[in-house]
């Protein structure tokens, strides 16, 4: 038995295209990382030019194919331009990944209109968006993978989940929607539910040491979790092994949602 060959027939995505936005920092960057090292060519979408600069420098570096779009993705516009500027480069997708994502959570007797609409705008509108600019390609080539970055804020209330955590569970919906629609043409779309990691996202909550313990001491395997933590999860949902999973979430916590 060759390890190797088997090995890739599960998981390599050499020959693939992939988009992931909010990949060139957290989660996200270390998604980028492990799909363009497992072998797909690496669109990364973000807003800020110096960290998608560095991102893609050091994947082409390491012999990798990345690209970087700079986008704002709050707007249908800034979708369309994005979508428009991946086409331009790689070429179709074959996976997306949204982990774009905006975490303003103010107390919900605060929360107004305007941070409301910038969360789903963000959160749930773009990844929408993308979908139906990529997934029937997907689905017309028959293969594609589309994979959701939510949050336990989808599941469970706490830390002011707001327009955030409607946000999230929004999106968990729209993995099964758009499962329904594409799965039968070897389109899966899923979601990775993180517990609570230490991103720039989470700045805010990341400056209280007391309750950055209280987080880990509820997980089970007794510590927060990192960005590498989702690298062989999200290659595993992005390759071929994962042709029979679909519209799931995949509880990348260490436990926190089940203790």
């Amino acid at each position: 038995m060759n390890v190797q060959n088997y090995l890739s027939e599960l998981f390599s995505l050499e020959g693939r295209t992939a988009v992931v936005t909010g990949g060139s920092s957290g989660i996200g960057r270390a998604i980028t990382d492990a799909l363009a090292r497992a072998g797909a060519a690496v669109t990364v979408v973000a807003r800020r030019e110096p960290e998608l600069k560095t991102t893609v420098d050091e994947l082409t570096g390491a012999g990798c194919r990345a690209a970087w779009v700079s986008a704002d993705l709050a707007t249908a516009e800034g979708v369309r331009q994005a979508a428009d500027a991946v086409l331009a480069g790689f070429g179709a997708p074959d996976i997306l990944v949204n982990c774009a994502g905006v975490n303003l959570r103010p107390p919900m007797g605060e929360l107004g209109e305007e941070v409301w609409d910038t969360t789903m705008a963000v959160n749930l509108k773009a990844p929408f968006l993308l979908g139906e600019r990529f997934g029937p390609g997907m689905a017309e080539r028959g293969y594609g993978r589309i994979i959701h970055i939510t949050s336990q804020q989808a599941h469970r209330a706490f830390v002011n989940s707001g327009a955030y955590g409607v946000s999230k569970g929004g999106l968990e919906a729209l993995a099964r929607s758009q499962a329904e629609a594409w799965s039968p043409y070897g389109v899966t779309a899923n979601t990775l539910v993180p517990g609570f990691v230490m991103t720039p996202l989470n700045a805010r909550l990341s400056s209280d040491p007391e309750k950055v313990a209280a987080l880990a001491a509820r997980t089970m395997v007794g510590r927060n979790g990192l960005p590498e933590d989702f690298a062989a999860a999200a290659v595993f949902l992005a390759g071929p092994g994962s042709a029979y999973v679909t519209g799931q979430s995949l509880f990348v916590d260490g436990g926190f949602s089940v203790h």
